[in-house]
């Protein structure tokens, strides 16, 4: 799965998280930032981190998590290093 096919993957989990404003998913990239671009609040974060790991079918270590940045590059870097273990 390369970095794009994850980040529609992403998208599509984000069109599920009803404070995300799913007209600006139309301009994602790996440099969106879910708290400054798409105003989703910080602990939507966690919930965020949860759906993906079922959508994508992987689980994260708590650390992970813990250090995830806030651009959805950092999720899509999570979800590859999670896919690798």
């Amino acid at each position: 799965m390369d970095r794009k096919e994850i980040l529609t993957g992403l998208v599509e989990v984000l069109k599920t998280i009803r404070t995300i404003d799913e007209s600006k998913l139309s301009t994602i990239t790996e440099e969106t930032d879910f708290l400054k671009d798409l105003n989703a609040p910080s602990s939507e974060l966690i919930n965020i981190a949860a759906k993906v790991e079922s959508h994508f079918d992987v689980e994260f270590e708590d650390e992970d998590i813990d250090e995830l940045g806030s651009q959805v590059k950092d999720i899509i870097d999570l979800i590859i290093t999670a896919k690798n273990r």
